[in-house]
């Protein structure tokens, strides 16, 4: 998949660059675009795969509720690469890609259930500016998941946004991770104009 990023992705080079391509393709199958632009400031991208690395580690709240979330923050900030990886890393760790593949359109879509709902709520809540929590959606979600598991979301959307609204604003967009495996295309946000 070819585009264009507002910072041209550098030649991963040396020592820690061939160790990184080789883990990444490894995992992947080829080295995403962000790689590169990310390149040009190595230690950004080693602190940003650490992080990401440690959040993939914790285990209080269920993986589906993360994974979605972080869809629904990528598809309300308009970040089509974390939409394209998350779908795409959904159908690898065995979550229901039915229910993934409907993220930016979950307010329309009957596959959810009431506590998913209140998740994907809360994500989109947390990412508007200013954040538009209420009490009342914390309260549901403390009383279904539990103070640990509310305190991992709730950083697990925050890190969402960071990835998120960096990708955005380096142009970094999909690299069709999805569409390699198969995956139907994912639902259309409503009133999001299609890209083709």
């Amino acid at each position: 998949m070819q585009h264009t990023t507002r910072i041209p992705p550098a030649k991963v080079t040396g020592a820690k660059g061939a160790l990184i391509k080789w883990m990444i393709e490894k995992k992947l199958g080829k080295v995403p675009t962000a790689v590169g632009v990310y390149w040009h400031h190595p230690r950004v991208l080693f602190a940003s795969f650490g992080l990401g690395g440690k959040v993939q580690k914790w285990d209080a709240c269920d993986e589906s509720l993360k994974s979605f979330a972080h869809m629904a923050v990528a598809s309300l900030v308009g970040c089509t690469w974390c939409l394209d990886f998350h779908y795409f890393e959904a159908r690898n760790k065995g979550l229901d890609v039915a229910k993934a593949r409907e993220i930016p359109r979950w307010r329309e879509a009957d596959v959810f259930t009431a506590l998913e709902r209140d998740v994907l709520e809360y994500a989109e809540a947390m990412s508007q500016t200013p954040p538009t929590v209420t009490d009342e959606l914390v309260d549901r979600l403390h009383a279904e998941l539990g103070p640990p598991a509310v305190v991992e979301l709730t950083s697990v959307i925050a890190f969402a946004n960071m990835s998120t609204r960096g990708n955005v604003a380096l142009g970094i967009e999909s690299d069709g991770f999805a569409a390699t495996c198969g995956l139907k295309p994912l639902a259309q946000r409503p009133g999001v104009a299609s890209a083709s």
